[in-house]
């Protein structure tokens, strides 16, 4: 594995020239998944709106995956058209569905236990949603035990690697938001590089 200098340096270069198409795909992210959430929950007031919230989050879980492939796209050099988002959607979107939702509730049961453990586990399953795509067979707790294998060692590499954009993700706060939509293109090819490299090292021959 490579240091997170080396990360950031690799999501520039495969960001040239599709600064544009990351802060897109974000703004149709951060549309959907967030405006749209808000939106719902002030339409139909405090109580339906929570709850109807939460069923939006969920039916844009498929869409949460679809934001992770396609800056996997980013780092692969390949087609960036804005419909891959949404490619969670098609075919067995219910594998997609039901194995990040596992995902979501062990993060959350562990949390229930403790913050720690609880971030802890979400470094571990953090490969899940590169593993489904590039695991078709794969699914549920299968996807998440082989992110498990894959980070076992490494979640610190990229809990450091996280960390370096703290300072980014605090300018674009400041900026009302407006920066994030740099920052999360950013971070989010450097995350897709790192498991790259991860996916490399798990095929390699042991000596």
């Amino acid at each position: 594995m490579q240091s997170s200098t080396v990360y950031k340096d690799r999501a520039l270069a495969s960001l040239k020239g599709n600064w544009d198409k990351g802060v897109i795909a974000t703004v149709i992210y951060i549309v959907i998944v967030g405006v749209g959430s808000n939106i719902v929950s002030a339409v139909f007031g405090p109580k339906a709106g929570t709850a109807l919230s939460f069923v939006w989050t969920l039916i844009c879980i498929p869409l949460i995956w679809g934001f992770y492939f396609y800056f996997l796209r980013v780092a692969r050099k390949e087609d960036l058209a804005f419909g891959h988002l949404f490619d969670g959607y098609k075919g067995n979107w219910q594998r997609i569905f039901t194995t990040t939702a596992l995902q979501y509730i062990y993060i959350f049961l562990w949390a229930l236990l403790l913050v720690i453990p609880g971030i802890i586990k979400g470094f571990s399953y953090a490969m899940t949603p590169y593993i489904l795509k590039d695991n078709p067979e794969l699914s549920n707790n299968a996807a998440i035990e082989k992110s498990m294998a894959m980070m076992n060692g490494h979640k610190m590499e990229l809990f450091i690697l996280e960390l370096t954009f703290i300072g980014w993700i605090l300018l674009g706060i400041i900026t009302f938001g407006i920066g994030l939509l740099l920052v999360e293109p950013y971070m989010m090819t450097a995350i897709a590089h790192f498991y790259e490299d991860l996916k490399e090292e798990q095929a390699a021959p042991a000596v």
